[in-house]
């Protein structure tokens, strides 16, 4: 059994992997004040909700777009399965091949999302993380990696919308009873949802333009369920396909 994390701007996402079973997919706050105590102990509580036993765990690893947490988070990793921690950067193998001006750029999480999507459906295909921000990935019929787009993220969108004007209130993140909203609440929730998801599939049919071809659509992320079942083009969600990317970058690199 493994244990990955995934640390983001807003939610770390831990997961257990035995074999290619993923036993569960939870999300802790990202804070950059904790110390590497507490973040073991969130980790070992999450793991005893399971009643899982980090004594099990044969090896950790971590994608990060956070800096100042990932040594922390390594560390409480550590201090709880006594493993030493794959980080995903320089000098890991992952077998993706990255055609974008500096590869080094790609974030380690779209790293981890592509090769599951690459391991688990067709190319070309379409990879969309929602979270803080929403990144679209785009692989091509070679499984070559070969970019795609950064959105602001639905919170980051509505957050900027009700701080920036004295009358619109903060919102909750769901669907209206109707599309076309008769209040203030109503209407904003629709512009929140149907917009983003008007806006994916409108990216979708762009990509799928230029590749000349119509690609397997994937969405993760915590914010997916909220936007993707309300978009017209087809869209598989997979909440693990991070997990099961970074099981098969740690089978890839794990001690011999």
């Amino acid at each position: 059994m493994i244990l990955a994390i995934d640390i983001g701007n807003t939610n770390i996402v831990i997961g257990c992997i035995r074999n290619e079973d993923i036993l569960f997919v939870e999300r802790l706050s990202t804070d950059s004040t904790k110390t590497v105590l507490e973040y073991a102990i969130s980790f070992k509580n999450v793991l005893e909700l399971y009643h899982l036993d980090a004594e099990d765990i044969q090896g950790c690893i971590i994608s990060s777009v956070v800096p100042p947490v990932t040594n922390i988070v390594r560390d409480a990793a550590k201090k709880i399965t006594g493993r030493d921690v794959i980080i995903i950067g320089p000098g890991v193998k992952t077998g993706l091949n990255i055609l974008m001006d500096n590869p080094a750029q790609l974030g380690s999480d779209l790293v981890a999302n592509a090769v599951a999507g690459i391991a688990e459906y067709k190319a070309p295909m379409i990879l969309i993380d929602m979270g803080t921000a929403t990144t679209i990935s785009v692989v091509d019929k070679h499984q070559n990696y070969i970019g795609g787009m950064i959105l602001p993220g639905i919170r980051v969108s509505s957050d900027s919308l009700t701080s920036r004007t004295s009358q619109l209130p903060r919102i909750s993140v769901e669907a209206p009873k109707k599309l076309i909203g008769t209040n203030t609440i109503s209407c904003m929730k629709s512009g929140l949802i149907y917009g983003n998801a008007s806006c994916i599939d409108g990216m979708v049919q762009r990509i799928n333009r230029e590749l000349g071809e119509k690609a397997t659509v994937v969405a993760t992320g915590g914010l997916a369920e909220c936007i993707i079942p309300h978009c017209m083009e087809e869209i598989i969600i997979d909440d693990a396909l991070l997990l099961k990317g970074l099981n098969l970058i740690y089978q890839k690199n794990k001690p011999a």
